[in-house]
């Protein structure tokens, strides 16, 4: 938007004419002070500003516009009928102004030089577009390497944990075997196997890490019983622990299109968090229930929880809750694998969570999908 400032109204009225017609957006000002305030409310491309003006002239009220932080890319093009000398023009330049034409105002030259500056105006903005989207990127690789630095870091120290564990179970194990201690042998042995399964669980997260990234992950869908699947998982986890309750609430009672695997490993992540997450309780709620043709699944337990910005953030790759990250285990993969699981069934995964007492993970998919290959 252009704004004419010129105290002479059938001057402001004339020129506004020509330019609207010319396709541009025009405001004016009666004077210097109604000027000043309008810039410090709108934003203008450029300003013709009129020299010759009572109480303040046109290169006070320049002087004072460079001042102004928003209009610091703003032209002032000067207008004079009385003041052509060089003295005048160059006091012009120096107040601020970038060009100075004196009257009677040729308009096709004023013309030109509007567009001139339009087109100036258009290339800073789009460069400074560009500049900002560059930074932006810059940024944003600075952090991916970050985090990938210390992703690297984390995962070195979980794999070697378990690993440790083994080598020192095995060192063990020689030592029962040299006593002929078979009981010995045995707690030794489960021991051992329990830290092989916590290793082969962290290799295959970065296996399942690598192939999403690489677009490989593949999955094997077909129909399959959703409460069995459910059944056969509580099984298994009350297996691994004893002390530890889930309580089923709902069933499907119906055949559901994915890839059972794969959506087992989720449920398995949410149960495993709850467990993980939640000392000093000992039970965990797995809710289900069928509406319209969609599944909801939730995990609901009564843990530590998260403060709402944690929340927003549990589903991105490499996220670890902070004050939590040096009290448990993990790469802080499971839940964005678990999250890209869910999306390529086609459907939604989400957490409600208040801080000190608890948080629900679930998920939904519709239970109608085509047999499509994915």
């Amino acid at each position: 938007m252009i704004l004419l400032v010129d105290d002479t109204p059938e001057n402001l009225i004339s020129l506004k004419n020509v330019l609207e017609k010319h396709g541009f957006e025009v405001d004016t000002a009666n004077s210097g002070e109604e000027a000043l305030k309008k810039v410090l409310k709108n934003s203008y491309v450029l300003i013709i500003l009129d020299v010759q003006m009572p109480e303040m002239d046109g290169f006070e009220v320049a002087e004072v516009i460079s001042g102004y932080s928003k209009a610091k890319e703003t032209a002032i093009i000067f207008l004079s009928a009385a003041n052509t000398e060089f003295r005048f023009i160059a006091k012009g330049y120096s107040s601020g102004g970038l060009d100075y034409i004196t009257k009677p105002v040729d308009i096709n030259i004023l013309l030109l030089k509007i567009k001139t500056f339009y087109r100036i105006y258009e290339q800073n903005r789009k460069l400074g577009e560009v500049q900002k989207a560059l930074l932006e990127e810059i940024e944003f690789r600075k952090q991916a390497e970050l985090k990938k630095d210390e992703f690297i870091s984390i995962a070195s120290h979980e794999l070697k944990t378990p690993l440790t564990s083994v080598k020192g179970y095995i060192q063990l194990l020689e030592r029962g075997l040299a006593k002929g201690d078979i009981d010995l042998v045995k707690s030794h042995l489960s021991k051992a196997q329990i830290q092989l399964e916590k290793l082969n669980g962290l290799i295959a997260d970065l296996l399942d890490i690598s192939k999403i990234e690489s677009g490989k992950l593949k999955f094997n869908k077909q129909y399959f019983d959703m409460d069995t699947l459910l059944d056969n998982i509580i099984e298994v986890m009350h297996q691994s622990n004893p002390d530890f309750k889930i309580t089923k609430n709902g069933t499907v009672n119906a055949k559901v299109f994915g890839d059972e695997m794969r959506i087992e490993q989720v449920i398995v992540n949410f149960l495993t968090n709850a467990i993980k997450y939640s000392p000093g309780t000992n039970e965990a709620l797995l809710n289900v229930h069928l509406q319209n043709n969609e599944l909801y699944i939730g995990v609901k337990d009564f843990g530590i929880g998260m403060q709402p910005d944690q929340v927003k953030r549990v589903f991105e790759k490499f996220y670890r809750v902070e004050e939590t990250s040096h009290r448990f285990q993990g790469l802080g993969i499971g839940l964005y694998i678990s999250s890209e699981i869910i999306k390529r069934h086609g459907g939604h995964i989400h957490v409600n969570s208040v801080y000190g007492e608890g948080s629900e993970f679930y998920f939904t998919i519709p239970i109608d999908q085509l047999m499509t290959d994915v």
